[in-house]
């Protein structure tokens, strides 16, 4: 049977604890029992993402993950699908730089049906993965580029803005979403050679959450992943750090079919996992979070320039994070007089730091977002997962709420005076070439998803 340990809840987790164990075969294994409700969340995380692609292979992590839904030994076709969800469930899957994830959220009786179905793909998917299978899904991925990317009014921004603010060779330096050359050219053995070296039982985390029998839960886990071997050959990701800013501004301007200018950039700041993200956490939400902050005060507000303005951080572990800012304009106004009033408000921002009220606002929202994740079920599965695989301790999802708010405005500003600096973010402006259909409130969500969640690329 696998060893564990027994958490105790700690303060400022709201009561809530997690167990973990580990198999023999390096499976982690964190559980936490939730009887609110009679469903139960079944989240694994694969620590793979788009990070660990070579040159000439991007793409490869996300496509592989639509292939883990194309059928394992004792699982045919689109059996995965079919079987969760005509028990009730549903279920996904998504790619990140830093991570590949699959999920069910359960009723708690059929619990045992997830594990096994997962444990079956880990330990057997190579069994069912053929060339048919291989350009099915090829295909499946080259028209959701299309479709979310190539097509849509700026979809191609956060993939731009990533080429920008990462230098050529580093690992961040292109999106899950890969390239079209580099899908056309990625053959069935590169796919068996990417699961043989990254789908092992040692390179995963496995969380259930839920209304469940913990001894029993962890039986199922050992029957069903237990004989699933590990694998050594996993190569170190390559590194992803760089210096704390960019040093100079870089920019592009593209001329495209969009309707409306906009404004995008993205600032270096750093890296999650450290209290001065959390810092800059804050500081993005006082000055971008939400129609109560400064920028949409001033810009969509007061000036009314813009009809969109919002700032956001995107946590990456292994490199530093981006902060994302996203203005579009309102009629003709130019770019460089949306530009001026933004680095007016970042340079007052910098100077003054937030008021005490803009300190207790943000920390409550993020407060709100903790306690959303950690809510329902599948998000306190994901959060453990999260912690886990990118910090090593999934006990820390428990508390990160606390730590944010221990965060102080000298901090938040001491960031903003480090960080959110012109010499500190690539630039990319849109202006459009001809009159575009929708609205420009409308393609501000299609930006936006974009980069929600880091980014992620998902599977249905």
């Amino acid at each position: 049977m696998p060893m564990g340990h027994t958490a105790t809840a700690e303060a400022g987790t709201g009561g809530l604890t997690a167990t973990e164990h580990r198999l023999a075969n390096g499976l982690r294994v964190v559980l936490s029992e939730d009887h609110l409700t009679p469903v139960a969340a079944v989240c694994l995380w694969y620590d793979v993402g788009s990070r660990h692609e070579v040159k000439g292979r991007t793409g490869l992590a996300h496509l592989f993950e639509h292939l883990m839904f194309q059928g394992s030994a004792q699982v045919q076709g689109n059996g995965h699908f079919e079987l969760v969800q005509g028990a009730g469930g549903s279920l996904n899957g998504t790619t990140s730089f830093e991570r590949t994830n699959y999920f069910e959220t359960m009723p708690a009786h059929q619990l045992e049906l997830a594990l096994w179905l997962e444990a079956d793909r880990m330990g057997s998917l190579l069994t069912a993965l053929d060339d048919e299978s291989m350009e099915n899904q090829r295909d499946v991925v080259k028209n959701e580029r299309r479709q979310r990317y190539d097509n849509v009014p700026y979809g191609t921004a956060f993939e731009k803005l990533t080429a920008l603010a990462y230098p050529d060779g580093h690992p961040y330096h292109h999106t899950p979403i890969g390239s079209m050359a580099d899908l056309d050219a990625a053959t069935l053995e590169d796919a068996r050679a990417f699961f043989r070296t990254y789908y092992a039982p040692n390179n995963a985390v496995l969380s259930v959450v839920g209304d469940i029998d913990p001894e029993q839960t962890l039986a199922w886990i050992e029957k069903y992943f237990g004989s699933i071997p590990g694998h050594d050959g996993k190569p170190a990701p390559r590194d992803g750090s760089l210096p704390e800013t960019i040093g100079e501004q870089l920019r592009e301007v593209v001329e495209e079919e969009v309707p409306a200018r906009a404004l995008m950039a993205a600032y270096r700041l750093p890296e999650d996992g450290t209290r001065e993200a959390d810092a800059a956490d804050l500081a993005l939400t006082v000055l971008g979070g939400g129609e109560s902050s400064r920028l949409y005060n001033r810009l969509v507000r007061r000036d009314r320039t813009a009809v969109a303005a919002g700032f956001g951080l995107l946590r990456l572990a292994g490199a530093p994070s981006l902060g994302w800012l996203d203005v579009k304009t309102s009629g003709d106004v130019e770019v460089p007089v949306i530009e001026a009033a933004v680095d007016e408000e970042l340079a007052r921002f910098a100077a003054e730091g937030p008021t005490a009220e803009e300190m207790e606002r943000a920390q409550a929202q993020l407060e709100r977002e903790w306690l959303d994740r950690l809510g329902t079920v599948a998000g306190r599965a994901d959060e453990l997962c999260r912690y886990a695989v990118l910090f090593g301790d999934p006990q820390l999802a428990l508390t990160a709420v606390q730590r944010v708010l221990d965060v102080t405005a000298e901090e938040v500003q001491a960031v903003a005076q480090a960080r959110l600096r012109p010499d500190n973010r690539a630039v990319l402006v849109y202006e459009p070439i001809a009159a575009g259909s929708g609205d420009a409130e409308d393609a501000d969500e299609t930006a936006e998803a974009a980069v929600t969640d880091e980014n992620e690329e998902s599977a249905k």
